[in-house]
Formats: structure tokens, sequence, C-alpha cells
């Protein structure tokens, strides 16, 4: 019995030293994000620099229409921790030194719109083919001091989808010049994994949504059309399917990634979404819904109108995510469902106004439709 007690009790210590064992601290990492003035790069920089003060970040941006330097806090940019640089990732010479610098790349820059893709396509191919080649090249000649390579891919690259939930194995059938672009990219990227081994992970996020949006994007345009007295504009029949993903919830799937064991996801493709869609019609008369509730609405006088226009050259009918791999392999779900996530989405746009009001032109381009039409889309 005293025999027995006593192991019990050196058992019960030497529990208690493990548990209060001063654990191994974390290296701080210093990450590269290009496209980091954009929608989605400011805000996972936004998060990160949060959760992780003693983190650095580079930020690599061109600051194209949709880059803004106002997205980035003002108090990151008064961080010690914290570099923007001005250029391009076509830039080879530039793009190296970069990444020379840092432990993590995570890779956003791209031109992203399927309109703008069919008024200028050559410029996404360039960009998003091209620049993603130049980074690419850049962690292979880095690839001893790399840690992850996380190229943000799109959901775009699969084209209508072919089952209910899309996973990750669905073909890639791109729609539209900006998919295409995407897909090159998402391929090259793993083909750079397969040749050389570098240290490669691709995430395909489905529709994003959330502050800080450009107003070209579904949501944001809707809003501000709202906001501004004018109908909102549907494309078609408003029938298509959308899975949107607030853009926390993508920001915390990036987390993960980036803290994950390299056995879990190198070489690997994640989808980021939420397993729901939503028509565009329903979007549009759940917005409305929502700014009627709103207590900043009676300040505004907004449109409470919809209307028809024609539907969009490369038009995808059906997005839904299948997120089943990300959460078998992370624990990723996601947090913040739409209505909730829309909600904080026009009260940010309702509260900062002076961000986008002289956007408004950039709302819509104009293509040319398959039967030589020119509208706007």
């Amino acid at each position: 019995m005293l025999f027995s007690a006593a192991r019990s009790e050196i058992a019960e210590c030497l529990r208690l030293e493990i548990i209060y064992m001063p654990k191994k601290s974390v290296k701080p990492k210093k990450i590269l994000i290009t496209g980091g003035a954009g929608f989605i790069g400011s805000n996972v920089l936004a998060y990160l620099f949060e959760k992780y003060p003693a983190y650095h970040f580079i930020v690599l941006d061109l600051l194209t229409y949709a880059g803004d330097m106002r997205n980035i806090p003002e108090h990151i940019h008064k961080s010690p921790n914290f570099r923007f640089v001005y250029g391009d990732v076509r830039n080879t010479k530039l793009v190296e030194n970069l990444v020379s610098k840092v432990t993590d790349v995570v890779h956003f820059a791209a031109e992203t719109h399927v309109a703008r893709s069919i008024y200028d396509d050559a410029n996404f191919f360039e960009t998003d083919v091209l620049g993603t080649q130049k980074i690419a090249n850049a962690v292979l000649i880095n690839r001893d001091t790399i840690n992850l390579f996380i190229h943000i891919s799109t959901s775009e690259v699969y084209g209508t989808a072919r089952s209910r939930l899309m996973a990750e194995d669905h073909p890639l059938v791109p729609a539209s010049p900006y998919a295409a672009a995407k897909a090159g990219a998402d391929r090259l990227v793993k083909s750079y994994y397969l040749t050389y081994g570098i240290p490669a992970v691709i995430l395909r996020p489905f529709n994003q949504f959330g502050p800080r949006q450009h107003l070209e994007k579904l949501i944001p345009r809707f809003i501000t059309n709202a906001i501004s007295g004018e109908p909102l504009t549907v494309h078609g029949s408003g029938n298509s399917m959308r899975d949107f993903t607030y853009v926390e919830d993508l920001a915390r799937a990036i987390d993960l990634v980036l803290h994950a064991p390299k056995k879990k996801i190198v070489g690997e493709e994640f989808n980021v979404g939420t397993g729901h869609s939503f028509s565009v019609n329903r979007i549009a008369h759940l917005i409305l819904s929502l700014m009627k509730e709103n207590h900043h609405a009676p300040k505004v006088r907004f449109s409470h109108s919809i209307m028809n226009i024609g539907d969009r050259p490369g038009q995808v009918y059906r997005h839904t995510a299948s997120y089943k791999k990300i959460k078998d392999a992370l624990g990723w779900e996601p947090r913040i469902g739409f209505e909730e996530g829309l909600r904080m989405t026009i009260e940010w746009y309702l509260a900062n106004q002076s961000w986008w009001r002289d956007k408004m032109w950039m709302r819509h381009v104009p293509i040319e439709t398959e039967k030589g039409k020119m509208e706007m889309h």
C-alpha cells in the first residue's frame, strides 16, 4: 500500500512538472505577403499581426486600382515589425531579394475580377501566371530557408459544379480568362512542388466578402449601390449560386496552415468555403432587408430596387465547397455565418463611405458579349 501510494505521488509530481515545464519558445516568423494592400491580403495581414505581435511582415504590392494603402491599419504601418515595398511580383530581382529575407510566403498578388478579365485579359495572364512563376522560382532558390509557400488560388478554377459539393479533385474547367489564368498559376505551383519539392500549399478559397473589398465585387457593389440610391444590378436571372466565406474565416485557415506540421500540408490543395451557397437574387434581397434593419440606415436614402441586366459571359452557375479535407487535416471550419458576415460588412461600408466614394466609377467595366453587344458589367 505504502509503495503504491508513493508511486502515485511520484507520478503526480512528474505530471505537474510536465504541465508547468516552460514551453520551448517558437522562433518568430518573417512573412512576405504579396498583394497585402488588397482586400484579402490586408485582412489576413491585420489578423496575423494582431495574433502574432513578435512576427515580422513584409508586404509587396504594386498598388493597382485594387490595392490601397488605407487598407493597412495605421498602427501596422508604424510598427518596426512591418515593412511595405512598392513593386511588381514580375520583378525577378526584387522578388528574389524579398523572399531571401523571410521564412514564409503567402502569395495573394493577382488580378481577380471575371468581368475585368474579359475587358483586359492579357494583364491577367502576365500577373497571375508569370508573377506566380517569379514567386515560385524565388522560393526554389531559397528553399533552404523558406519554411512554407502558401499560394492563394480560387474556386473559379473548377468552373461550374459537376457535383453538389466541390472537392479538391473536382476537374479544373475554368470558364473565364481570370479563371484560366488562376488555373495556370495553380498548376504551375503544383508543378514546382512535383519537380523541385518546394514547400508549397495551394488554398482554393470560394467567394470572399468582408470589409475593404473592392466595389467591382458582388456584395460591396450591391451594398454601395443601395447606399447611393441606385438599383442593385443582377446579371441574368440571378439564379447563379455562390458559396460566400467571410474573410476572417480565410485568415484563420491561413493561420492554421502556417503553423501546421509540414507533412500534413505540403504539396496539398485545400478548399476554403462553407458548404452552403446562395443565389445572387437571394443575396440582393437579403442585403436590402438588412439595410432596413440597420440603425444607420435612416441616415441614408438607400435604394429598395433590383434591376436585371444581361448575363455575364463566362458565368459560373453553381459553386459550393466541400471543406472536409481541411477540416480533417487541420480542424478548420467556418465560424461566421453568411447573415452575420453580411451585417458586419454592411456596417463597415455605412461607416466608411470616405473609403469607397471615390471608387464608384470602378464598379463596372465595359465588355463585349458573345453576340457582339457592349454592356457594363
